[in-house]
């Protein structure tokens, strides 16, 4: 007998409830917030908000069906199984943060600040989980296949993200490495830089595009199903030792950009989370290009 489906809710700590563990009451973190012009009130507004949305979607949870819950900062310890259906209630980043530790479970993104959030991920309202995961869990309910970036190590280590992976030092200090195309082997370049940034079509809403906007960049950005992905280095310094001309292209599938450390210790970490990132040494090698796992996000 198959075990019946497990929704994961994941969700991350209100503003609110971070305020309250910092100050020990709500009194005295309205005080705070007072003595620097703000009101608890919205932050407060916003907790119950959050707090109503994450209910109305557990009790949509099916009788028969199993539950759990898992909190952001506990996302690289949750192991998901392949029968699970994910459901992320709250904004879109909280997708991204998710969509790494996944293998091809379905995704379905709860809006709960409708208007605030860009809803680029979270696209659904909690009044529609009831309809939405019995489609989610059904064979053949359409999804987008949204492309993701991989980066790998030569030690195995493994990073993928939905939005951007970022390789650079700690604190965004300058870094220094060779950075060339895997199988282009006249085109490699010692670089001092504050890093380089490899990111999707859904990513192209962010960091990304962000860059891409500053530079006036006139490669195209790629649409989030493309297996495409735009990189950039960033503040790359001329110098007699280092040079500027790799700074920017696109990366179809299978092509990867490969970058070999030149520092003592490099990092690699994706969609922001920082502090579950890959660690580089002097001489390593890490490759970065198009993930063959997509996220499955419900529309």
């Amino acid at each position: 007998m198959s075990l019946a489906p497990r929704v994961v809710l994941v969700h991350r700590t209100t503003e609110y409830e971070e305020l309250v563990a910092r100050h020990g009451t709500h009194g005295q973190a309205a005080f705070f917030l007072s003595s620097r012009g703000r009101d608890i009130e919205e932050i407060a507004e916003r907790h119950r908000r959050t707090r109503r949305a994450l209910a109305e979607v557990a009790s949509a949870v099916p009788l028969t069906w199993r539950q759990a819950r898992v909190e952001r900062s506990d996302l690289d310890r949750f192991l998901f199984a392949p029968e699970d259906v994910v459901v992320v209630v709250g904004q879109d980043g909280l997708v991204a943060n998710a969509a790494k530790y996944l293998a091809g479970q379905p995704v379905v993104g709860i809006d709960t600040e409708p208007g605030r959030n860009p809803g680029v991920l979270v696209r659904h309202r909690p009044a529609d989980a009831a309809r939405l995961l019995p489609a989610a869990h059904a064979t053949g309910t359409p999804v987008d296949e949204l492309t993701m970036v991989e980066a790998v190590a030569d030690d195995t280590q493994r990073l993928v993200a939905l939005n951007e992976v970022y390789l650079g030092a700690v604190g965004h200090q300058t870094a220094r490495y060779r950075l060339g195309l895997e199988g282009d082997r006249g085109v490699v370049e010692a670089q001092a830089s504050s890093g380089v940034l490899v990111g999707t079509g859904t990513g192209a809403t962010g960091w990304i595009r962000s860059v891409w906007q500053e530079r006036a960049s006139a490669l195209p950005l790629p649409r989030p199903a493309e297996a495409r992905l735009l990189w950039f280095v960033r503040e790359a310094w001329p110098s007699p030792a280092t040079g500027t001309s790799l700074v920017a292209g696109d990366l179809p599938a299978p092509a990867c950009l490969r970058l070999t450390v030149e520092s003592e210790r490099l990092i690699a970490f994706g969609d922001g989370m920082e502090r579950d990132a890959l660690e580089l040494t002097w001489g390593q090698t890490i490759r970065v290009g198009v993930c063959e796992q997509r996220l499955r996000l419900v529309g």
